[in-house]
């Protein structure tokens, strides 16, 4: 086995096991360190002279910083409540105030859906992995539904507080063009 994964090592975020990380070594490769998931992989790319031990303090820093990345691109629920309360109080001055924010797998043709009698928003798990903005776009909109029901001019007007608002419809739109030949609704 590795020394790297020697059980009293496996302190850092993400435990890998050691057959799904590859070392690649380049002679041109002088100074920097870098990884990157291929599939169920990750490589990591050294340059050549460095020692092993320097290897496997690389690889872990590599690993943390790859988990830490993925963590920051699927929040979890919890994550989504507290970036929906950071929304409303800035850019809703606090009044929209949602008990739950959670992702959910079966909506299909929407990208986010609210109730506003419970306080609940639901976000399409599709959105996971897209940038935080544009996420934060969709909650923005499912906050606002939670002051105004409709998508009348009272409703665009908040929702467009939102800096991001008209870039993060262009990237959806577009998206969804992509995927399915049509554009979907949030």
């Amino acid at each position: 086995m590795h020394p790297l994964w020697n059980s009293a090592r496996v302190g850092y975020l993400a435990y890998v096991p050691p057959e799904t990380v590859e070392v690649r070594r380049s002679a041109r490769r002088r100074r920097t360190v870098s990884a990157y998931r291929d599939g169920d992989k990750t490589i990591v790319l050294l340059p050549a002279g460095l020692s092993t031990t320097d290897e496997e303090q690389w690889v872990r820093r590599m690993l943390d910083r790859l988990a830490a990345k993925e963590q920051r691109k699927r929040p979890s629920d919890d994550d989504l409540l507290d970036r929906a309360r950071e929304l409303s109080a800035r850019y809703l001055d606090g009044r929209a105030e949602p008990a739950s924010v959670r992702w959910v797998e079966n909506q299909l043709h929407r990208w986010g859906s609210c109730t506003p009698d419970h306080g609940t928003i639901r976000l399409s798990a599709r959105l996971r992995g897209m940038p935080a903005w544009v996420v934060d776009y969709v909650i923005m909109h499912e906050l606002t539904h939670l002051l105004v029901p409709s998508h009348g001019p009272r409703f665009w007007a908040l929702v467009e507080r939102y800096p991001k608002a008209e870039r993060a419809r262009g990237f959806l739109e577009g998206f969804s063009m992509a995927a399915s030949g049509s554009a979907e609704e949030c």
